[in-house]
């Protein structure tokens, strides 16, 4: 855990041989950029990660129909980076567009839709917006527990984040 450098290495490896064999505007060279940008993100080189992942999307909303939720997930990369940056009312923005996109491509249940309301309850959070935060929280703790087992790491998560949420209010 955390060989960010080893990471980058294969991740850009890749994503060299990608952009020889795949045209420009390829989904592969989208998820090369796309893991890039997570290994950044982890690394909290922030513009970088961006960087990536507007790469990734703008390949995404030209490879993949309009509600794909593949721009969806750049989309929330997005809005993480400017989270993590807090910058919230400009990572609400990015999350939002991802949910839109989530409700109308995935089902009610699905665990994605679940990330992007917590993600945008998180967002929230940062704004002082508590009780908003608190009703998408559980709205994604609800999902959670109808998609995924008990013990997910997920569920641990936003039971936690709804903790500290409580506290505010």
């Amino acid at each position: 855990m955390g060989e960010y450098s080893k990471a980058l290495d294969f991740y850009e490896k890749s994503l060299k041989i990608r952009e020889i064999s795949r045209p420009p505007n390829h989904p592969d060279l989208a998820q090369s950029y796309n893991n890039i940008g997570l290994v950044y993100n982890n690394m909290g080189e922030y513009s970088k990660a961006l960087d990536f992942y507007e790469k990734s999307l703008k390949i995404r909303e030209i490879s993949r129909p309009p509600n794909h939720p593949d721009c969806a997930q750049s989309d929330n990369n997005i809005g993480t980076v400017y989270n993590n940056m807090g910058e919230y009312s400009k990572a609400l923005e990015y999350y939002e567009k991802a949910n839109k996109i989530f409700e109308i491509s995935l089902p009610p249940t699905h665990p994605n839709l679940a990330i992007s309301y917590a993600s945008i309850g998180v967002a929230c959070y940062g704004m002082g917006d508590y009780c908003k935060a608190l009703w998408l929280l559980e709205k994604a703790l609800d999902i959670f527990r109808k998609s995924l087992p008990s013990t997910h790491a997920h569920i641990k998560i936003v039971m936690n984040s709804i903790t500290v949420v409580k506290e505010k209010l």
